[in-house]
């Protein structure tokens, strides 16, 4: 049993994928998905090889960069399978 599923998982390697071809995503890729790239160009350039490049770290501390948000005045009770944007009923 095991040889048959062994023949038969190297097979389906040589079958015909119908999968497109990969191509070349848009320059402003990033831009539009946003993520970790940054959205535009660095002004200078990219940094020549051999340049030193110095990573200077944020002066402000965690709440202050990432505020929580306001309070709310009034969250409605949890309906039954609600679990986000309201209170738990019970102590």
């Amino acid at each position: 049993m095991t040889l048959i599923v062994l023949a038969a998982l190297a097979m389906s390697g040589a079958l015909p994928q119908d999968v497109p071809a990969q191509t070349n995503p848009p320059a402003d890729t990033p831009a539009r998905l946003g993520g970790l790239a940054p959205a535009s160009p660095w002004p200078n350039g990219p940094p020549a090889p051999g340049q030193q490049v110095v990573f200077v770290p944020n002066p402000q501390t965690p709440s202050e960069a990432f505020p929580p948000p306001p309070p709310r005045e009034n969250l409605p009770f949890c309906k039954r399978g609600q679990f986000d944007g309201c209170k738990q009923r019970g102590g």
